[in-house]
């Protein structure tokens, strides 16, 4: 039988009822009870626990945690930003909108919204030249002078 837990499906109301009936009859333990609703022993001892903390076994808000402190009316005007300046940098980016959060949120939610940052140059490429050897084809002689000698 498969688990609902592994396809993190959220388990019903009328389901975790029956499931803490089964339990509190006495008649099986709570691995007996996991396996006789295909669930996992986890969720049996969740439901214990919540019961016992909360007084209730309703599904939980599964949206805890830190809020984003980037929401979608400054996604509008980080595009708008970078329109007018696209070579800002991320903390001039940070500032501009008058965040107080890290560089490093600023970068994902770039890389989120699929916009670039990196400041490009106007000029042509450089014509310098190459610090390294070229490379050499397959099946050439290396010259004497190439090799090392101790």
């Amino acid at each position: 039988m498969v688990s609902l837990m592994r396809n993190r499906r959220t388990v019903s109301l009328d389901l975790r009822e029956r499931i803490l009936k089964a339990y509190d009859r006495g008649d099986v333990s709570r691995d007996g009870v996991a396996q006789r609703f295909g669930v996992s022993l986890g969720l049996v001892k969740k439901l214990l626990s919540q019961r016992r903390r909360h007084g209730n076994i309703a599904p939980r808000h599964h949206r805890s945690g830190r809020k984003a402190r980037i929401g979608d009316e400054h996604r509008a005007q980080i595009r708008a930003l970078l329109r007018q300046c696209p070579d800002m940098t991320l903390v001039e980016l940070r500032d501009a909108l008058g965040l107080e959060c890290t560089f490093q949120a600023i970068h994902v939610v770039l890389v989120k919204m699929n916009l670039t940052y990196k400041k490009r140059r106007c000029g042509p490429v450089s014509k310098t030249a190459r610090t390294s050897p070229k490379p050499v084809k397959r099946g050439v002689a290396f010259k004497a002078s190439s090799t090392r000698h101790a």
